[in-house]
């Protein structure tokens, strides 16, 4: 039931049907006995400014944005924290005291939870990106900060590649070697890297398969894919087939919303098997 003391909080985005972050942060809630409601908001790209600004207005206490606003709410909200800033895209927003509105990015932080968790350590080995869209900035944000002194960026445009690299200030700010490769130089790219990280959609439920040979991948290298519909996606399969440390990228979407709830609901709350099966429900 909600009433007036009531905490709110939502994801916007357009469409936002799809979303299992209702069923993430509504588990979350019931567990810990927080009066709170989370809640899907269909918000079309015109309407973000009007719809952002009414949060302080309807007693929000913040939101989470997916396609398409993570990068237009950058020009929306009253201020931005220096990781949001270097990555270039916000998916967590506060609304503070004073009703402005605090921009943030927790898909690093996200990732590299569920790096960390898993058991994976850089050591300032190279790693291999595919993709180079909005996921990838945050996982190079992510790699840059755990330590790795090498990244491989493989992508069918290397423009794009390009301007990741310049928005993260690669060489500038944190001293790595980037290295931009086409999809047809991949086997390059993989050989002697220490991870594998699919950033694309290719592979996920609907989209085309992602067709890349594992063979130049050391087999002590680990593979990870943000996808998780299917949660074994043919990449993880094949990679476990051949010996290699696995990673579904379930754990990713669970842990970057452990800081919005904090900030929302003051509660830093824990992820657990339960929970990735519950998310999971008619998937």
């Amino acid at each position: 039931m909600i009433g007036g003391k009531t905490k709110m909080a939502g994801i916007m985005g357009w469409p936002v049907a799809h979303t299992r972050s209702p069923r993430l942060h509504g588990f979350w809630l019931e567990k810990y006995g927080i009066d709170g409601a989370y809640v899907p908001l269909p918000v079309a790209p015109n309407k973000l400014e009007q719809a952002l600004r009414a949060l302080p207005v309807f007693g929000f206490r913040g939101v989470n944005l997916t396609i398409p606003h993570k990068e237009a709410a950058l020009e929306i909200v009253d201020s931005i924290d220096p990781l949001a800033r270097r990555i270039g895209a916000i998916n967590t927003i506060v609304v503070r005291e004073d009703g402005s509105l605090e921009g943030r990015n927790t898909d690093a932080f996200g990732f590299s939870e569920n790096l960390r968790l898993a058991g994976y350590e850089n050591g300032g080995r190279p790693v291999a990106i595919l993709g180079a869209g909005g996921a990838a900035r945050a996982v190079v944000a992510a790699l840059q900060d755990m330590g790795c002194k090498e990244i491989r960026i493989v992508n069918r445009t290397a423009a794009r590649a390009q301007k990741l690299a310049a928005q993260l200030r690669l060489f500038e700010d944190k001293g790595n070697i980037i290295r931009i490769y086409g999809w047809n130089d991949a086997p390059i790219a993989l050989a002697g890297a220490s991870l594998l990280v699919n950033t694309t959609s290719l592979g996920m439920a609907g989209q085309p398969p992602l067709e890349i040979h594992l063979a130049p991948l050391p087999r002590e290298a680990w593979v990870t894919d943000i996808v998780y519909a299917p949660l074994e996606t043919d990449l993880l399969r094949s990679a476990a087939q051949k010996g290699h440390e696995t990673i579904d990228g379930l754990g990713m979407l669970l842990h970057q919303g452990r800081p919005g709830f904090a900030a929302w609901f003051g509660k830093d709350p824990e992820v657990t098997e339960d929970l990735r099966r519950f998310v999971l429900e008619n998937t």
